[in-house]
This record gives structure tokens, C-alpha cells and sequence, in this order.
């Protein structure tokens, strides 16, 4: 009796702080003011910087940086004069705009609804929270075009399995963010990363070559862990909170359900996936002409060109399967229609284009500034001076990997500005770059769930409101940070642990590392 009363305890303190998280989230302005509040911010930290001589050495270049005061007049002109250019440079915009346009087609002719039907259809209503995980960090090997794509199909997801769509969504998202750290088999990912790290331990070690599988059991392990926290969290905690959803009236659990003209068009759409891979093959198979594959790269360099070009593929793949099953089940009559898909589809876009023009400027003047990575470089040297142990010592990079999320938003460019720094620092004391990799991967993305600077957390929260139009900030803050705490501890516990029993973290790849001798 003590035991369940004190679990009810927990669970009421649990639930009166997901409140107060929820009410002052709700309280926060829309997301377009706090970016450009951001941006306020922004400009007097890099006037004080500027003051007082904030700076830092580049690790590679041996280049002096430092903080560079917005209302120069130099940066002042730079932000006036390119700003068509800062807009439409932000990375995620065209990629948005790009697969949004494939994907408009795919989804409203019923391609989408169908195929998810199909492939869940064997899925037990119990498995089906660990499955949309799981699903979600497979789906980051397409990149960003998994937060696009794979997470609005997860609230579709749940509502055809007559179940909230909302946890369906925040399920999506909370897989899609964990994927870069814990997944079941590597990815374009890997490489990009390893890549940065192995220019960092080359400055040690010149003779250094990069493992893309070097963290292939440790991913393995945060995937299971997050796997169950997520399922556990979802069921406890999270699904009781978010708004109630129910479904329209005559609408039902669909299950499978499909008829036979739906199977038709799901025959028509998958010759037509074949198609797209029969074309995407040849453009790699033949030396002479190759535009997905370079065969005079580097040992592990070769298939850039074809992670490069995901999102070109991908919206061949969505316009073209979804226009031959709306052809197939007659929700296509002509290419108008199809062009008029194109163009609603990027609708419900419109709130997140204007938040990308504060959030790519707040991104590029961050960069303007020099502040991302003068914080990064002198926060790789606090790790140094602190000589902890290597238990102690990689838990810590991890924390501060997650903490400098809140101001790098971009995984590739932290590590980029940190590797150069703490992977040799690390090897020093006998720690290998895939450890040091790993442990950076982890704190890089349990905070997306929750950074304002993750342009994909408010897409998230549009994705929301979809299905429940009057859903804040706030509330979808309260049911991400569970998510955030438990993925964080867990991946604090396994990396603490790997170091300790000294497990191997993939093929050919160790915690401890030697320096060569001579």
C-alpha cells in the first residue's frame, strides 16, 4: 500500500510540473516573435562580445576568431542587401518546398492513407507506439525529409487506427530526432559525421581513416533503450496528456480495409516505385555516365552524390507513384488536377514559411557573428581542463553537446567546430574518435525535441494543429520533454556504461584507442 501511494506521488508531482511546463509554454509569444526576439538578443550579446574582445583560435586553421558586433557597419549592410538570399538559402526551406510539392500529390490522392494501411495493417494495436519509433529513426536515413514526410503519416497513421493523431505526430517527431543517435543500420549520416570527426583526428594522428559502421552496436543500444523508454513514456505519461481527439463522425478503425480498387492503385503506385529505382540504379551503375556515384572519390565517399540528391529522388518518387494510384482509383483525372494538388498541398505551409524568414536570419547572423563557434571551441576546452575521468569525462560531452543544440542548431556544424578540439583532446588520454563520436551524437539530439531553434519543432507543432487547431506551443512542449529527459538519461547510463565495461561500439571499433608509436 505504502508503495502505490507513493507512486501516486511521483505521478501527481509529474503531472503538476508537465503543467506548469505547458502553461508557461503557452504563455510564450508565437514562435515567429520569440525568433525575432532571438534575434534582438542576438545583436546586443554580439555588440558586448565585440566590446569586450570576446575570441578563440580555430583548432584547424590556426585563425584568430572573434565576435563580431552586428550593428557594424559592414554586418549592418550584409543583413540588408542579402536578405532575399538569407531567406532563400535556409537549407530546410527548399527541401520543405520541394518534397511538399511530391508529397501534396501522394497525399491527396490517397496514396499515403492507403499504403499506411497496407503496411500496418499486421500490426497489433498494442505494438503500434514501439512501431512508429522504430519506423521514425529508420526513416532519418532520408534525411531531413524524414521530419517532412514521416511525421505528419504518423498522426495519419493513428487516426486510421481510430486512435489520437496527436501522439501519433509527437511520436513521429520524437523518433525522427532520436534517429541520428540510435538506430538499427547505419546511414548517409554516419559518413557525414564521421567525415568531420576524422578531419579533427587527423590533426593528431594524419594516418587516421574514418569507420561509418564505427558506431553500429551503440546505436543498436540507444535504439532498444529509446525504443522502450519511448513506448513506456508514451503510455504513462504523455497519451493522457494531449488534447482529445475525436474521430469524425461515420469514421471508424480502418485497419486494412482496402478495396480493390485501393489494391489496384497500390500495384500501379508500386510499379511505378520500381520504375524510379530501375532509373536511380542505372544513373549509378555505369562509370562513363554517373551522377549518383562518384567513382573517383575516396574510400566511403563514393555514394555521397546519391545521399545528396535524396530529396530530388524522393519527390520524383511521391509525384509519380501518387499520380499512377490516383490514376488507377480515378482521384486523378488529368495533369491539372495533379498540378492542383501540387499547389494545395503547400497550404498548411504557409505560417512555416514566414517562420523560416526569422529563423534563417537568426541562423545567419549567429554565423555573422562568430559566437556558434567560439562557444564551441572554448567549451571543448573547459571539457579539457576539467581532466575527469573517461566515465565521467564523455557523459559531460554529451551534456554540453545537448546544451550548445539551444545555440548550433545544425548537428554537422557543432561537431564541426567541437571535433577539431575534442577529438584529439580525447585521444590524448587513450579515448577513440568513434567513442568521442558517439557520446557527441547523443546530447547533438535528444534536445532537438525541444530546441526553439529546431526549425522542425515548429513544423511539429503545425503538423499538430492540423488535428487539434487551438494546440500551443506549450502543449506540445510538455509532451516532447518527457521524451527529451528519459532519451537524455539513457543515453547518459549507456555511454557511462560502454566506457566502463569497455564495449565494443562497431565493427573494427573500440572505446580505448593507442596513439601509434613512432
Amino acid at each position: 500500500m505504502t508503495a502505490i501511494k507513493g507512486e501516486r506521488a511521483r505521478a501527481r508531482r509529474t503531472e503538476r510540473f508537465l503543467d506548469a511546463v505547458e502553461r508557461l509554454g503557452n504563455r510564450l509569444p508565437d514562435p515567429v516573435a520569440i525568433f525575432a526576439i532571438m534575434i534582438g538578443v542576438l545583436v546586443a550579446v554580439s555588440v558586448i562580445g565585440a566590446a569586450l574582445g570576446w575570441s578563440s583560435i580555430h583548432p584547424v586553421t590556426g585563425e584568430a576568431l572573434s565576435v563580431k558586433s552586428l550593428l557594424s557597419q559592414d554586418l549592418l549592410r550584409q543583413f540588408l542587401s542579402e536578405m532575399p538570399r538569407t531567406y532563400t538559402g535556409f537549407a530546410p526551406l527548399g527541401l520543405v518546398l520541394v518534397l511538399i510539392l511530391g508529397a501534396g500529390v501522394a497525399e491527396q490522392s490517397g496514396l499515403f492513407s492507403a499504403l499506411l494501411r497496407r503496411a500496418m495493417g499486421g500490426v497489433p494495436d498494442r505494438l503500434l507506439i514501439p512501431a512508429v519509433i522504430l519506423l521514425g529513426m529508420l526513416a532519418t536515413h532520408a534525411s531531413d525529409a524524414s521530419f517532412l514526410i514521416f511525421i505528419p503519416l504518423a498522426g495519419l497513421l493513428f487516426a486510421n487506427a481510430g486512435r489520437n493523431p496527436l501522439q501519433g505526430v509527437v511520436l513521429g517527431f520524437a523518433g525522427c530526432c532520436t534517429g541520428l543517435a540510435g538506430n538499427l543500420i547505419p546511414g548517409s549520416y554516419d559518413v557525414l559525421i564521421f567525415g568531420v570527426t576524422e578531419a579533427g583526428a587527423k590533426l593528431l594522428v594524419p594516418s587516421w581513416a574514418m569507420n561509418p559502421l564505427g558506431n553500429w552496436w551503440f546505436q543498436i543500444a540507444i535504439a532498444m533503450a529509446n525504443i522502450g523508454l519511448g513506448w513506456f513514456v508514451s503510455v504513462r505519461i504523455v497519451g493522457p496528456r494531449l488534447p482529445a481527439w475525436e474521430p469524425p463522425p461515420g469514421r471508424q478503425a480502418q485497419g486494412d480495409g482496402l478495396t480493390p480498387e485501393e489494391r489496384r492503385g497500390l500495384k500501379a503506385a508500386g510499379l511505378t516505385a520500381l520504375a524510379v529505382v530501375a532509373m536511380v540504379a542505372a544513373l549509378m551503375a555505369f562509370p562513363a555516365y554517373a551522377p549518383l556515384y562518384d567513382y573517383a572519390a575516396e574510400p566511403g565517399q563514393h555514394v555521397r552524390p546519391f545521399f545528396g540528391s535524396i530529396a530530388g529522388i524522393l519527390f520524383l518518387t511521391f509525384l509519380f507513384t501518387g499520380w499512377a494510384y490516383g490514376k488507377a482509383v480515378g482521384t486523378i483525372g488529368s495533369h491539372r488536377q495533379v498540378i492542383a494538388m501540387m499547389a494545395s498541398g503547400l497550404g498548411p505551409m504557409l505560417p512555416y514559411l514566414v517562420l523560416v524568414f526569422f529563423a534563417a536570419h537568426f541562423v545567419a547572423m549567429f554565423g555573422w557573428s562568430n559566437l556558434g563557434p567560439i562557444t564551441a571551441i572554448n567549451g571543448a576546452e573547459q571539457l579539457r581542463a576539467l581532466g575527469a575521468p573517461p566515465a565521467i569525462l564523455l557523459p559531460i560531452l554529451t551534456t554540453a553537446s545537448a546544451w550548445l543544440d539551444f545555440l548550433i542548431a545544425s548537428g554537422s556544424a557543432k561537431w564541426t567546430a567541437m571535433a577539431p578540439v575534442v577529438v584529439p583532446m580525447l585521444m590524448l588520454i587513450d579515448i577513440s574518435p568513434e567513442m568521442t563520436t558517439a557520446a557527441y551524437r547523443v546530447g547533438d539530439t535528444v534536445t532537438n525535441l525541444i530546441s526553439p531553434l529546431n526549425p522542425y519543432f515548429a513544423l511539429t507543432l503545425i503538423f499538430c494543429q492540423r488535428w487539434a487547431p487551438g494546440m500551443r506551443l506549450g502543449t506540445l512542449l510538455s509532451a516532447t520533454l518527457p521524451y527529451a529527459i528519459a532519451f537524455y538519461l539513457a543515453g547518459m547510463a549507456i555511454t557511462a556504461g560502454w566506457v566502463a565495461f569497455d564495449l565494443p561500439l562497431g565493427p573494427g571499433a573500440q572505446v580505448a584507442y593507442a596513439l601509434p608509436q613512432g
